[in-house]
C-alpha cells in the first residue's frame, strides 16, 4: 500500500516502533527512527506519540524524541488541546498509525518511508573511522 497524500496525521507507537522494546527502560532507537520521523515533519506530516506509557515513563519517551529532535503535535491525545472525556471513545483520530504490533509486525522504517513517500530511502554516508583510513 503506497500514499500520496499532501499532509497525514501520523500516530506512531513508542516502544518496539521508535526505539527497541525495552519497557520499562528506553531501548536502542530502531534503525533509521528518528531520521525518517525528522523528514516526516519537515515534509509537514503531524506526528502523534501514541503509546501506552503514562506518568514518568511517558516524560521520559518524550524528553529522549526531543533530544534526538523530535517534537510531537500531540502526546496520547488528538491534538494539543484534547482534554480526556471519559464519556466519548478514546479511539485517537489519525490519518496512519505505525506500530510494532501490525499484522505483519514492523517493516521497518525504511520500508515506512518508502510507502509514505513513494520514493526509496535516503541510504545514509558511512562514517570514516579512526583518521579517515577505515569505513
Amino acid at each position: 500500500m503506497n500514499f500520496s497524500l499532501d499532509t497525514l496525521i501520523i500516530a506512531v507507537d513508542f516502544d518496539g516502533t521508535i526505539v527497541e522494546d525495552a519497557y520499562p527502560k528506553i531501548g536502542k532507537p530502531q534503525i533509521f527512527a528518528f531520521e525518517t520521523l525528522k523528514m516526516l515533519q519537515e515534509e509537514g506530516h503531524r506526528l502523534i506519540l501514541w503509546t501506552y506509557r503514562s506518568g514518568d515513563k511517558l516524560n521520559e519517551a518524550v524528553q529522549f524524541c526531543k533530544d534526538n529532535g523530535i517534537h510531537f503535535y500531540a502526546v496520547n491525545q488528538s491534538f494539543p488541546e484534547e482534554e480526556y472525556d471519559f464519556s466519548i471513545s478514546r479511539k485517537i483520530h489519525a490519518d496512519l498509525f505505525i506500530d510494532d504490533r501490525n499484522i505483519g509486525g514492523f517493516p521497518g522504517w525504511g520500508e515506512v518511508y518508502q510507502k509514505l513517500t513513494n520514493t526509496p530511502p535516503p541510504i545514509p554516508q558511512k562514517k570514516k573511522g579512526f583518521f579517515g583510513l577505515f569505513k
